[in-house]
């Protein structure tokens, strides 16, 4: 049985005095469910800021819980200014890295080309890419949502054997408190399993929150959850890794 991912990326947000209390409440919910968080037991990753890092590896040191970046460059070293390589971060605890979500394709002009370039460092590296891939609301209206992530895909993802995560993320759903239909999602999510095989697990991203995982985590193809502003409060995070059934 493929083990779901929880993952929270908590995108620009936190403090060290929000980190520690996170880890701690965590740890703690962790304990007291013997080490499980539900049945089947999700493997859980938190996504900081990078400053963050260093923190979060020491206390969440021997959880269980797994930690994560939310980029990196394609370089080992160099001329980088503000750019953070996979080595440095596989070094610090990372096992994780999100490359290609949509707020840094917008934001920073990320092509498929580049996201594939960083993918393939990556993995190199010993780190487990988890690529993002979503339609915008116009692509949906347009019925091109299928071919439009199953482009991103081929682009997107680095070629060979290795670890690989696929995260859906619907960009008019991030933030915004939408989601698409279930019908949607198995959909999309279906189509997304016979480009990638069964070797590689699912996401869903989009407005995840308490209310709805166990609904959106029951769909076929469906292995975990990119979660965004509900993975910022332990309360939520655990609700959403309790919905794993």
């Amino acid at each position: 049985m493929t083990q779901y991912l929880i993952a929270g990326n908590w995108k620009m947000n936190g403090d060290p005095e929000m980190a520690k209390t996170f880890a701690g409440e965590l740890r703690r919910r962790l304990d007291e469910a013997g080490g499980k968080a539900g049945a089947p037991e999700p493997e859980l990753l938190i996504c900081p800021p990078f400053p963050l890092l260093p923190d979060l590896a020491a206390a969440l040191r021997g959880s269980g819980v797994s930690l994560g970046a939310q980029d990196c460059h394609f370089a080992a070293s160099g001329a980088h200014t503000g750019d953070v390589s996979p080595q440095l971060l596989a070094a610090l605890g990372c096992s994780y890295v999100i490359l290609g979500h949509s707020e840094r394709r917008a934001d920073h002009g990320e092509s498929d080309e580049l996201v594939k370039a960083k993918a393939t460092a990556a993995r190199e590296s010993g780190l487990t890419p988890i690529v993002c891939v979503g339609e915008s609301e116009g692509e949906r209206d347009a019925g091109r949502a299928i071919e439009v992530v199953l482009g991103q895909i081929g682009r997107s993802c680095p070629q060979g054997e290795g670890n690989l995560v696929v995260a859906y993320e619907p960009v008019w759903a991030i933030g915004t408190g939408r989601t698409p239909s279930m019908q949607d999602i198995a959909e999309m999510h279906a189509a997304l399993r016979r480009e990638t095989g069964a070797g590689v697990r699912l996401l869903y991203g989009g407005s995840m929150k308490p209310a709805n995982a166990a609904e959106i985590l029951a769909i076929d193809d469906v292995n975990g959850g990119l979660i965004g502003g509900a993975s910022l409060k332990a309360d939520d995070f655990w609700a959403i890794a309790e919905a794993v059934g």
